[in-house]
């Protein structure tokens, strides 16, 4: 049988074959749960947070016109979702943008790796939960989701060149948060 693309999925279950909305739970749960989790750091809120999502998702079937990705249009939705937990906790954004230069190389965390590898992404995950929740979220988009600006921009509801400025700023919190961390040596 082949693979079932997300218009097709989207389009059974509007047909009334509600089960094949699990398709589409399958195939977003873990990289949206990661997502949220980097923003909301608490697992428990990550994963009512992750329901919630797929909850509004499917009450809002009807209205996805396929202008995009349903992957961009799902993140969307992911992204605001969290950001109104935050706001209902009245977080505060408390790190300040620093300038950097140099990109990082991120990988999948679920990704079948060993040894050094996997003990480097392990704390490099564990660094980016200490960004501010709108950076882990950039970070989490552009390295692991591997979308372009474009597709962010979508699901930040901002401009371009305003992603641009937030990946660039979300590089140089992590980037000090790397050398306050005295971490630079263990992750090269």
């Amino acid at each position: 049988m082949a693979k079932l693309d997300d218009l097709e999925i989207i389009e059974s279950v509007r047909r009334g074959n509600v089960s094949d909305y699990s398709l589409l739970i399958d195939r977003y749960k873990h990289k949206a749960f990661s997502m949220i989790f980097r923003m909301l750091k608490n697992r428990m809120d990550a994963e009512e947070v992750l329901q919630d999502c797929f909850v509004k998702a499917y009450n809002n079937l009807k209205s996805f016109k396929g202008d995009s990705l349903f992957s961009t249009w799902f993140y969307r939705i992911v992204y605001n979702t969290t950001l109104s937990r935050i706001g209902m906790k009245k977080r505060q954004i408390e790190e300040m943008m620093l300038s950097i230069g140099e990109e990082l190389d991120f990988e999948d965390p679920d990704a079948d790796t060993s040894g050094r590898k996997k003990e480097e992404k392990e704390l490099l995950n564990k660094v980016i939960e200490k960004l501010p929740p709108n950076y882990a979220a950039v970070i989490n988009l552009f390295y692991l989701e591997e979308m372009s600006c474009e597709e962010i921009s979508v699901i930040l509801n901002t401009g371009v060149p305003n992603v641009k400025v937030l990946l660039h700023r979300s590089r140089n919190a992590l980037k000090k948060l790397i050398k306050e961390n005295n971490l630079e040596d263990e992750l090269r």
